[in-house]
């Protein structure tokens, strides 16, 4: 039956609905702890059509198959939450920030003025304030974003409007240049793109065998292209780069932009939450240097997808970026104009983020988010030396964050067998439901990339990876033809 929801209220059907939903929700977060239980069940989409009924009908259905939908889809999802989840880099969500997500959906309000969203305006501006200093920003301002990519975007568009103030009226008169590490995240490439400056004009620069950023390779750079006619307007390092967890050398960097008046930004999205521990803010020294970064709370803070921020060291930059002309008045009014943050972004529908972020910070404090993020580099070190006792085991690299690169090398193995070996554990891990890791090359080869960013993940959990691995790369190494 079609009824008019807005105007029944309630009814005991949607009731029934959300009673039912909530139980499920419940259900799911109980048993989120089995390892026993597959963590994924779907391998390909012919899978996932013999198991659910995905169309949609004239008549609609009922509420017991709506319920039915969702247990299908609650099996059937990859579970985030399970104890051997480490393939990107976050994991299941805590209570507190599940909260803020149905809050957030219930009340339904848009983050473009405070008018219409007068309490998440003003949660929104604390987490940024809060954030900022932090990042050592003593008069910054920032937005939440759709991620990090969109962060980048941003990043490359106020580095724009500092070199070419014009060009947001009549393009770009002159051929820019950005700079960005070997190591970055392809965002920066797409953001490129987008900008219209040509991935052409982005010049990759030299990193070393840790996955920074060369000094001295950024400067031959600079000044090739400045040699070329070209002008530099932005450098874009990394802090915590996806494969190898890197951090670029921000204070080098940053005294060669104020040199040459570039525009830094960095992408912290995974790093930024190094910020929040004295044992690991050192890997984030000199980012206080920098002009702009963006720093994703989905990552390591475990916020629900998306919650991504993009700051800015001086205030009135994103207010000039995202300036338009009158064309919203019948949205953006000059009542509260200092206030409205959606004049601060690219977006104007835009979900409020803030909340889920705000009431996990409030839950747990300072003290609780420095508590995470050393629990996470001490497991790092444990599985880090799980691995260096293993002699059928290679630690690529010495972690600096929480990525830990892993190759299978057997015993007298040729590197060819040792790839294919190392490639075919981490396919077979995921088809069996059992462990859900990266696979990525470093110098062409690859390699496993578990990454510690998932609460649930403990040293059992690492006991039972490097159990696993072993195990497998044993049985294939012993199928191998003989020499």
């Amino acid at each position: 039956m079609v009824r008019d929801e807005y105007n029944d209220g309630l009814s005991a059907e949607d009731r029934v609905l959300l009673e039912g939903t909530f139980t499920r929700i419940l259900d799911y977060l109980v048993s989120k702890n089995d390892r026993e239980v597959p963590l994924a069940t779907i391998h390909s989409a012919k899978d996932l059509y013999d198991v659910m009924d995905l169309s949609v009908s004239d008549s609609g259905v009922d509420v017991e198959t709506l319920l039915a939908d969702i247990d299908a889809y609650l099996q059937h999802s990859v579970k985030t939450s399970h104890p051997h989840f480490m393939n990107p880099f976050w994991g299941g969500p805590p209570a507190s920030s599940l909260a803020g997500e149905f809050i957030s959906a219930l009340t339904n309000t848009s983050m473009y003025t405070f008018e219409i969203a007068p309490v998440a305006t003003m949660i929104e501006q604390e987490m940024v304030n809060l954030m900022a200093k932090f990042a050592g920003y003593q008069n910054g301002e920032g937005t939440f974003t759709s991620g990090g990519s969109n962060g980048n975007l941003m990043g490359l568009l106020c580095a724009r409007d500092h070199k070419f103030p014009n060009a947001k009226f009549s393009g770009f008169t002159k051929t820019p240049v950005a700079f960005v590490s070997s190591e970055s995240h392809y965002s920066v490439e797409i953001a490129a793109n987008t900008l219209g400056m040509g991935t052409d004009n982005l010049i990759a620069v030299e990193s070393d065998h840790q996955g920074k950023m060369s000094i001295n390779s950024l400067k031959r750079k600079i000044a090739e292209q400045k040699d070329a006619g070209k002008i530099p307007f932005c450098v874009i390092a990394t802090s915590g780069t996806t494969v190898k967890g890197a951090f670029d050398p921000l204070p080098e960097i940053a005294e060669i932009c104020a040199e040459e008046n570039i525009w830094l930004h960095v992408d912290a999205a995974w790093g930024g939450a190094a910020l929040l521990s004295p044992e690991t803010r050192n890997l984030m020294q000199g980012i206080e240097h920098s002009n702009s970064f963006c720093w994703d709370p989905h990552k390591m803070m475990g916020m629900p997808i998306s919650c991504s921020t993009f700051l800015v060291n001086q205030q009135n930059v994103l207010r000039e970026v995202c300036s338009h002309s009158n064309s919203a008045h019948y949205l953006l009014h000059k009542k509260n104009a200092e206030l409205d943050m959606g004049r601060m972004s690219l977006q104007c529908a835009r979900r409020v983020d803030a909340l889920k972020l705000w009431l996990t910070w409030r839950s747990i404090g300072n003290q609780g988010w420095s508590e995470k993020i050393e629990n996470y580099m001490n497991l790092t070190k444990y599985l880090s030396n799980r691995v260096k006792d293993e002699p059928t085991l290679e630690l690529v690299l010495e972690p600096e964050f929480t990525n830990v690169c892993v190759r299978y090398v057997g015993h007298n193995l040729s590197p060819k067998f040792q790839d294919m070996i190392t490639d075919q554990i981490r396919t077979e891990m995921f088809e069996q439901g059992k462990f859900m890791v990266t696979k990525a090359l470093i110098d062409h080869r690859p390699i496993l990339r578990p990454v510690i960013a998932n609460p649930t993940v403990d040293q059992k959990s690492l006991d039972k990876f490097i159990a696993e691995i072993t195990v497998i790369g044993a049985r294939m190494a012993a199928e191998l033809p003989p020499k």
